[in-house]
């Protein structure tokens, strides 16, 4: 049997990954809320069907999983301050909200007004892995928004895309 990986070498090895930055929105009876998540990938388009994982430990875990909705929005270069106020860096829930524009999708989800796109949906199974939960959302509406390029993930800082050059022959 080989040795087990370690925490922390897992992490410095997923640091490498490059990820799109996401701000995950919840509205509802049991609050209003949300975060910076970069684990957010499609399962299924039939249905359609995507994850997020949120930490099992965090303060808001029970709001979401009582409101039973959440929001994905992708976010682009221009949200990077956004990205942070969302990860922890602004505490008060009102006043990361109000660093941004929003329109409320059908179902009451908070949509970022300048996202790439807002994948509005229904909270089906919950599992829980190791320390977070991971929420499986039925996405039931989308909001297509700016064109612009991703804001991604990678080395633990925030990057986006270069420009590709042609391809030919």
């Amino acid at each position: 049997m080989q040795p087990q990986v370690s925490r922390l070498e897992f992490r410095d090895a997923m640091a490498r990954v490059c990820a799109p930055v996401n701000i995950v929105t919840t509205d509802g009876p049991a609050g209003r809320g949300g975060f910076t998540a970069t684990a957010m990938c499609s399962v299924s388009d039939d249905p359609p069907t995507l994850l997020i994982c949120m930490n099992e430990r965090s303060a808001q875990t029970a709001m979401f999983l009582d409101n039973r909705r959440f929001c994905v929005n992708v976010l682009t270069q221009a949200h990077m301050h956004l990205a942070s106020k969302f990860a922890g860096a602004i505490r008060d829930m009102a006043e990361r909200y109000q660093a941004a524009n929003w329109q409320t999708m059908p179902s009451g989800m908070p949509a970022l007004l300048d996202a790439i796109v807002s994948f509005d949906c229904e909270i089906g199974d919950v599992n829980k892995v190791g320390t977070h939960n991971v929420m499986f959302g039925r996405v039931i509406d989308i909001r297509h928004g700016s064109g612009e390029a991703a804001l991604l993930y990678v080395d633990r800082n925030y990057s986006q895309p270069k420009a590709l050059g042609s391809f030919g022959g």
